[in-house]
C-alpha cells in the first residue's frame, strides 16, 4: 500500500497516539468476562507475486495455500471489479472452515458515484458476497481522499441502504474529517448510531488518520510499515494497546499488515501474531515462511 508512503521513516514520530477519550467509553459497553476476543490477522493479497518468497516452491493454488497459513485476508481486489458469484464461491470451497474474508467495497460505489446512485453495483456487490456464508467477515468501505467533510450529508442515506445483519467498517482518507473536533464528533456519532467501525489506517505518512476511536465492540486496524526496523517496535506498541483495549472490553481484533514491498508483509505477520499468542493467550498458527 503507497498511501502515506515516505522514504525516511526515521524521521517520523511512529509512536501511538494516545487513545480518543470516549474510546474507553464506547468498549465498556461490551464488556464480558465470559467472552474471549476474536483476532484475525492477515494480509492484502495472496498473489505469488507481491508476496514472493512466502509460497514453498511447487505451490499450485495460492489462496488454498494462504489460507492454511492465515485466518483471514483484507481482500483488495474486490475494489478493482464486481466479482461472479462463481468466484466468491470458489473462493469459499478453497479455503478452510475457521477462515474468513474482509472484502473491501467496489469503487464504483465509492470513488465513482460517491455513495449515491449506487443501487445496482451495491445490490450485486452484497448478493455475490454473501456467498461466502460464514466467511464473510467485515466489509470495509474505503472512501476517496478528496471525500470530505462536505459529503457528510451522504452519509446517513448510505448507511440505511446496508443491511443490518452483516459487518461494515469505514477508511476516512480526507484529514479535515479528524481536524475539526466537531466534525470529528459528528462522524462518530453517525457511525456509532449505524453500528459501522472506524478503520484506523496507521501509516508513517498520515498520522492525521490514527484517530484512535472505536465508535463499536471492533477495531480493523489496516498497518504499513516502512521497510525499515521501526515496523517492528510500532507492531509491539500495537500489542500493547490492544492488551489495553481488550480491557476495556475490545470483542474484536481485525489486524491487516502492509508493506511498501508486499513480501516482507508476512513476515511482520507472523510476528505480530506472535507476540499476540503469547501477550493475550490467543493460539493463531504462525505462518511458516516458504523460502
Amino acid at each position: 500500500m503507497k498511501f502515506g508512503k515516505v522514504d525516511n521513516p526515521e524521521a517520523f514520530d511512529l509512536s501511538l497516539p494516545e487513545d480518543h477519550p470516549q474510546t474507553a467509553a464506547v468498549l465498556n459497553k461490551f464488556k464480558s468476562a465470559s467472552r474471549k476476543p476474536q483476532l484475525y490477522v492477515g494480509c492484502a493479497k495472496w498473489n505469488k507475486t507481491d508476496l514472493k518468497g512466502f509460497y514453498p516452491k511447487g505451490t499450485k493454488d495460492e489462496l488454498e495455500y494462504y489460507s492454511r497459513q492465515f485466518n483471514s485476508i483484507e481482500l483488495n481486489a474486490t475494489f478493482y471489479r464486481l466479482f461472479d458469484a462463481s468466484t466468491y464461491e470458489g473462493w469459499y470451497n478453497k479455503t478452510p472452515d475457521n477462515f474468513k474474508f474482509f472484502p473491501k467495497f467496489y469503487q464504483g460505489i465509492t470513488h465513482w458515484k460517491r455513495l449515491q446512485e449506487h443501487k445496482e453495483d451495491l445490490n450485486k456487490y452484497l448478493v455475490d458476497a454473501s456467498l461466502l456464508k460464514e466467511k464473510l467477515g467485515m466489509s470495509f468501505i474505503q472512501m476517496h481522499n478528496n471525500f470530505a467533510p462536505k459529503d457528510m450529508d451522504r452519509l446517513e442515506p448510505f448507511f440505511k441502504t446496508l443491511p443490518t445483519d452483516l459487518q461494515f467498517a469505514m477508511e476516512f482518507r480526507h484529514t479535515d474529517w479528524y481536524n475539526d473536533e466537531a466534525t470529528a464528533n459528528q462522524l462518530y456519532a453517525l457511525l456509532e448510531k449505524y453500528n459501522i467501525t472506524n478503520v484506523i489506517t496507521d501509516t508513517a505518512g498520515r498520522r492525521d488518520l490514527m484517530h484512535m476511536r472505536s465508535t463499536t465492540d471492533s477495531v480493523f486496524i489496516r498497518y504499513t510499515g516502512t521497510n525499515h526496523e521501526s515496523d517492528y517496535t510500532r507492531l509491539d506498541d500495537w500489542v500493547d494497546r490492544l492488551e489495553q483495549w481488550v480491557g476495556y472490553g475490545l470483542q474484536n481484533i481485525y489486524f491487516f499488515v502492509h508493506q511498501n514491498v508486499e513480501k516482507a508483509s508476512p513476515l511482520l505477520s507472523a510476528y505480530f501474531i506472535e507476540k499476540m499468542n503469547k501477550r493475550l493467550g490467543f493460539d493463531l498458527k504462525v505462518p511458516e515462511m516458504g523460502e
